[in-house]
């Protein structure tokens, strides 16, 4: 395991030396993996400390809000994360779909600020990343770049981003305002979502130069247990909290679009726990996991064409396709005046539900999708919650909406349209390109992923083959209380928590 970049000892003393010296000027506190899955144990002088801070600034105590908790202003804690419960008005189905609201996390807008802090600090607590002297490369498909260089800036070291052209402007005009030089740190490779090889080719000629440390999201396990430990805990306390509400409501499915594979390993949290099964979504143009197929698709952070090597295939219950035609319909129809008037006095969906829309990007549009399709699928009832993702907001597709306009709509939305893509997307979801993962099923996933890590990456057979058995994602789990108490060692070292 010590070669898949899961230590638990010091590597190197020096290395760790220079980063306590570093973090000690710069006032660099970290938070444990165990105070962001509750931050309900984050010192009392870092909450007040935080009052003052602007959630968006590069100011190093924002890694404290790097969490599910933070209010709709991302400046104080709440109690319950951020969710909605979408109702039968909207999704046409009697399971409730419970989604966690992912746009509350800071700097970046989205949940994968907390994927990249997951991966950078187990490598600079055991001394592999000198802030003083390596630089951060962050390979995406959108928003872990992002993530990854907020996170290298509040903690005094280069990041640089490493994502397809073809993803949308908001995304790159947030990262110019960010890197420290736009023109070398945000490096643009060919196609769009779906080329992540081109990404990884680019890595692998960066990779060449000694101070450039890649952390590839699709590899990096500490990507899984970040979510594992952090979201998979924020929908157990959630449904937790509903089902005090209705003693009879069940925990039947997580569903996450795979990406890199780290959102999805909440399922393995909550399925050890609650006996829920898990939901792998991907484009339908792009169904590599349903048809071991391939192309291109505009359901943009979601990244295919490959297994990623953090996913526990062998835990996933079911594959479910969503087209990006789907996708882009909706995103016009929930963020269109005429859409919302359209749901409101038509559908009857809920003041408050409209309200909420606009908080769901285009992969959690096809998140609720694939919840709709199982729902069907397994005639799920009002008793029976599915659990997903809202990773971001439409703030990061407003470009893309004016582009799905013309290529949907010809230009024009209107009230007939809103009905169509109504009728058509939700109501006419149905339960094609949707596969229980057998036994059978989930080898042959596995399989796939040989000829991305083995062949192309270098991955020893071996550890490639670990993955298969259910001891290797224990023995996973139990390093996060090994790095949490490595964080706490830094923290005294640098002395900055007296300072607050």
């Amino acid at each position: 395991m010590a070669t898949m970049g899961l230590e638990r000892e010091i590597v190197n003393p020096q290395v760790l030396r220079n980063t306590t010296e570093r973090f000690a000027r710069a006032g660099i506190l970290l938070p444990t993996f165990a105070q962001l899955a509750d931050p309900a144990l984050i010192p009392e002088r870092v909450e007040n400390a935080l009052e003052a801070i602007d959630p968006d600034a590069a100011h190093p105590l924002n890694l404290f809000r790097v969490h599910w908790y933070n209010d709709a202003d991302r400046r104080h804690r709440v109690s319950l994360p951020a969710h909605v419960v979408l109702p039968k008005s909207l999704t046409g189905v009697d399971a409730p779909i419970v989604l966690l609201i992912g746009n509350r996390f800071p700097m970046i807008g989205a949940h994968k600020v907390l994927a990249a802090y997951s991966c950078l600090v187990p490598r600079l607590v055991t001394g592999q990343f000198d802030p003083t002297a390596h630089r951060a490369l962050w390979p995406s498909t959108g928003n872990y770049c992002r993530g990854g260089v907020a996170i290298s800036r509040i903690m005094d070291c280069r990041g640089i981003a490493i994502l397809p052209e073809g993803m949308s402007r908001e995304r790159f005009d947030w990262l110019e305002s960010w890197v420290c030089d736009p023109a070398n740190d945000i490096i643009r490779t060919v196609g769009v979502e779906s080329n992540v090889k081109e990404i990884y080719d680019k890595c692998g000629e960066l990779e060449v130069e000694p101070e450039n440390v890649i952390f590839n999201q699709f590899s990096e396990f500490a990507n899984h247990l970040g979510h594992y430990w952090c979201t998979g805990r924020a929908c157990e306390h959630i449904f937790e909290t509903l089902r005090e509400k209705n003693p009879a409501l069940k925990l039947e499915l997580f569903v996450s679009a795979t990406g890199s594979a780290g959102t999805i390993a909440a399922g393995d949290y909550l399925k050890e726990r609650h006996g829920s099964r898990i939901v792998a979504a991907e484009a339908l143009e792009c169904p590599t996991i349903l048809y071991n197929g391939f192309g291109d698709h505009n359901i943009q952070g979601i990244g295919d064409k490959h297994i990623p090597l953090i996913h526990n295939v062998m835990n996933t219950d079911f594959a479910v396709a969503i087209s990006d035609e789907d996708t882009d319909s909706l995103g016009v129809l929930f963020n269109h005046p005429v859409g919302h008037t359209y749901l409101r006095e038509r559908r009857g969906v809920p003041e408050e539900t409209i309200a909420a829309l606009d908080q769901l990007g285009i992969s959690s549009i096809c998140n609720v999708l694939a919840a709709i399709k199982m729902a069907r699928k397994l005639r799920l009832g009002p008793n029976d919650a599915i659990f997903t993702i809202a990773t971001d907001g439409w703030s990061m597709y407003t470009s893309e909406q004016q582009i799905a306009m013309q290529k949907r709509f010809g230009g024009r939305f209107d009230a007939i349209s809103a009905g169509e893509t109504y009728a058509r997307f939700i109501l006419g979801q149905g339960i094609d390109h949707l596969r229980e993962m057998t036994f059978e099923e989930r080898n042959r996933v596995f399989n796939l992923g040989y000829f991305t890590w083995v062949e192309q990456q270098g991955i020893a057979i071996e550890e490639f083959e670990a993955r298969r058995r259910r001891a290797f994602w224990s023995d996973l789990h139990a390093l996060v209380p090994i790095w949490d108490r490595l964080i706490e060692q830094v923290n005294a070292a640098t002395g900055v928590l007296e300072t607050l």
